[in-house]
């Protein structure tokens, strides 16, 4: 079942956030281990009004808990969501990352994606793509988009059944991504 997520769900969020970024995540907290930026996405997950809130997310869960997430937002606030994560991530980590702008305004950003593994192949990820499409709609946006790695084929394939089309390419942290979007009307 989806459904919105809660501000307790962070945990769960987290771990789904780590498991979908992978290195970059390390990046984040200066570490070279990505699950020892669990405690940085709990705190921003738990929190709202950031790129990683609770409040736009979606979780997908069955009887065995929180198995699925994503989140997006609109991408004209981009600066104003990250604003919070990158100074946490300044002071904290002594990190200055400051990465490119992977979206814009005219734009609902689809920031995370994440099945766990064990549940993946099972249709959660498509069915979480379409309601976060359907939930940026109900909002006014009518294009959405997302970045996925160029070296993440099997990703963008299962984008494109869906609709999304690639409209250009864009760099994130010296990796190039593929930018797609879908018309939302």
């Amino acid at each position: 079942m989806i459904r919105q997520a809660k501000q307790d769900d962070a945990p769960a969020i987290a771990r789904l956030i780590i498991a979908a970024m992978g290195e970059l995540a390390a990046k984040f907290v200066n570490g070279t281990n990505p699950e020892q930026a669990i405690p940085l996405f709990e705190r921003f997950a738990a929190l709202p009004a950031n790129q990683y809130s609770y409040q736009g997310t979606l979780v997908y869960e069955d009887a065995h808990g929180i198995c699925g997430m994503i989140n997006g937002y609109d991408g004209a606030l981009l600066h104003q969501l990250r604003a919070e994560f990158l100074n946490h991530i300044k002071s904290v980590y002594n990190n200055p990352y400051h990465p490119e702008d992977e979206t814009g305004p005219g734009e609902f950003y689809i920031d995370c994606l994440s099945v766990a593994p064990v549940h993946q192949g099972k249709g959660i990820g498509r069915q979480l793509l379409s309601a976060l499409c359907q939930r940026a709609k109900s909002m006014g946006h009518s294009t959405a988009g997302l970045l996925v790695n160029k070296e993440n084929p099997r990703a963008e394939k299962l984008y494109q059944t869906l609709g999304f089309a690639k409209v250009g390419d864009k760099v994130l942290l010296g990796t190039l991504n593929h930018h797609l979007q879908i018309s939302l009307s």
